[in-house]
């Protein structure tokens, strides 16, 4: 969002953005595995002095540990919702790992005859 501002305005931008932004909240939606559907699975971030710093600083890649740790103020990290789905049912592996930013922590999960997907999608070691 602060790219579409000129360069000489985006420490500005982000100043702003800092001291008004309250929350975000981000949505996936992932094929049911008894194919009946789809279900949402959110990330959500909560303003805190911390995210307000980060947001400043333009150091944006530190969110995602801010999210993880802030869980007792409300906030989840998307592969902890894809998570929840996996482990109760919902979607298929395949689902869950195609969707996942931390490929590894899916792969496990993957049937033998996918194991390759692991590879192509980046996820391998």
């Amino acid at each position: 969002m602060i790219d579409v501002f000129p360069s000489d305005q985006q420490a500005q931008v982000r100043t702003m953005l800092a001291a008004s932004l309250r929350g975000v909240i981000a949505q996936l939606l992932m094929k049911k595995q008894d194919g009946s559907g789809r279900v949402a699975v959110n990330e959500i971030l909560v303003v805190n002095n911390a995210v307000s710093a980060i947001v400043r600083e333009g150091a944006t890649q530190k969110l995602q540990d801010v999210i993880v740790a802030g869980k007792s103020q409300g906030m989840q990290f998307m592969d902890d919702a894809i998570w929840e789905q996996l482990l109760s049912g919902v979607v298929s592996p395949h689902e869950a790992y195609m969707k996942a930013i931390d490929k590894a922590r899916f792969q496990p999960f993957l049937p033998p005859e996918e194991a390759g997907l692991a590879n192509a999608a980046g996820g391998g070691a």
